[in-house]
C-alpha cells in the first residue's frame, strides 16, 4: 500500500467507523431493564453520582462525570489508583458509585469494591464481561461489552471505549429528560460558552447607558448629528426630545442617502432626514433574539427605550461580537 495513496486511507478509517457503528447497534438491545434500575438509583441520588476508572476506561469515565454534572446530575471523577491511597474519602454513604472496566478485573477498581460495600455505597457497573468480578459484585451491571475493537489486532480500545461513551450519554439524557432540565439550566452551568451566552445575556448587558448613548435633541443639524456619531463611534445617533423621549434614528446609511441628495448637512435639520417610528427593543430582550431581528431587518444597530419611549441605551453589532453571541 503505498503511503500516498489517500483512497487507502479513506478505506481504513471507513472500516473503523463501520465497525464502531455495528457496536453501538448492537448496544441498543441492551438497554434494558438494568438501564431503568441504574437510572432510578442515580435519579434518587441524595449526594453526588461519582465516576471512576483505570487507563482509556478512566479517560471515558472523566468525560461522562462531566456530561452528568453539565445535565443536572453533579458528578465527579475519582481516579481508583489515588482512591486506595485518601481519595475515598470524597465518596459518602449518599453517593452512586460508577465503574467503568472492559475486563471487569481491573485490580485498581476491585480493591476499593470491598470498602464501598462496608459504607454500603451503591455501586453501578459498565462492564464488557458479565461474569467477570466487578460485574457479579455491582448492585447494577451494565453490559457494555463488544465483539470486536477497531483495532486490526483487536486489542487497542477502540470500540469498548465508544460503546461505554455511549452508554454514559445515554444514562446522562435519560436523567436530563427526568429531571425536567431546561436549555435554559444548561446555559446556567455553561455561562462561558456560546449557548450560555446566547440564554443568559440581555440586551441590558451589552448596551451603551447614559453618556455613552449617541443622542442629539431635534433641533440639532445634520453636521452636529454627525458629530455626535464620530463620536460615540455606534454609526448611527437617536434624536430624542426634551424628555429624552425617542423621536427618530439617524444611521450611516441614512448620511449616504441623505448626500446623495444634495443636502447641506450644516444648515439641515435632523428631524427633516432622521427615520421616524424606527425599530427599538426593551433591555430586557435576550440579545441573541434581537440579533436575529437584525438580520431579517439587515440593520446593523439598535436603539433601546423603557415602556415610556425613552431612550436608555443603544448598541451595534461590534456589541454583539464582543459579547460572543455570534
Amino acid at each position: 500500500m503505498s503511503s500516498n495513496d489517500k483512497t487507502d486511507y479513506q478505506q481504513l478509517g471507513q472500516q473503523v467507523v463501520n465497525t464502531e457503528l455495528a457496536e453501538i447497534e448492537a448496544l441498543r438491545d441492551r438497554i434494558d431493564g438494568s438501564f431503568t434500575e441504574a437510572c432510578e438509583l442515580l435519579l434518587n441520588c441524595k449526594g453526588r453520582i461519582v465516576v471512576t476508572g483505570m487507563g482509556k476506561s478512566g479517560h471515558i469515565g472523566g468525560k461522562i462525570a462531566a456530561t452528568l454534572a453539565s445535565t443536572g446530575s453533579p458528578a465527579f471523577f475519582v481516579h481508583p489508583g489515588e482512591a486506595s491511597h485518601g481519595d475515598l474519602g470524597m465518596i459518602t454513604k449518599n453517593d452512586v458509585v460508577i465503574a467503568l472496566s472492559n475486563s471487569g478485573n481491573t485490580a485498581e477498581i476491585t480493591t476499593i469494591i470491598p470498602i464501598l460495600k462496608r459504607f454500603a455505597v451503591p455501586l453501578i457497573s459498565m462492564t464488557g464481561d458479565t461474569s467477570s468480578t466487578l460485574a457479579t459484585e455491582a448492585d447494577i451491571n451494565l453490559d457494555v461489552g463488544v465483539s470486536k475493537e477497531a483495532c486490526p489486532h483487536d486489542l487497542a480500545p477502540t470500540s469498548s471505549t465508544t460503546v461505554a461513551l455511549v452508554m454514559g450519554d445515554a444514562l446522562a439524557v435519560a436523567l436530563l429528560q427526568v429531571r425536567g432540565f431546561t436549555a435554559e439550566d444548561f446555559a446556567l452551568s455553561h455561562p462561558g460558552g456560546s449557548l450560555g451566552k446566547r440564554l443568559l445575556l440581555h440586551v441590558s448587558d451589552i448596551m451603551h447607558k447614559g453618556d455613552n448613548i449617541p443622542r442629539v435633541s431635534e433641533s440639532a443639524t445634520v453636521s452636529e448629528a454627525l458629530l455626535e456619531m464620530s463620536k460615540k463611534g455606534l454609526g448611527m445617533t437617536a434624536i430624542v426630545d426634551a424628555q429624552d423621549k425617542l423621536l427618530g434614528i439617524y444611521t450611516d446609511g441614512d448620511l449616504r442617502r441623505s448626500l446623495d441628495k444634495n443636502i447641506d448637512v450644516r444648515h439641515t435639520s435632523i428631524s427633516e432626514v432622521m427615520i421616524k417610528n424606527c425599530l427599538t427593543t426593551g433591555e430586557n430582550e435576550l440579545a441573541a433574539s434581537v440579533v436575529k431581528i437584525m438580520d431579517e431587518k439587515n440593520i446593523n444597530g439598535l436603539l433601546v427605550v423603557d415602556d415610556d419611549s425613552k431612550l436608555i441605551g443603544a448598541f451595534n453589532m461590534h456589541d454583539i461580537l464582543r459579547a460572543g453571541i455570534m
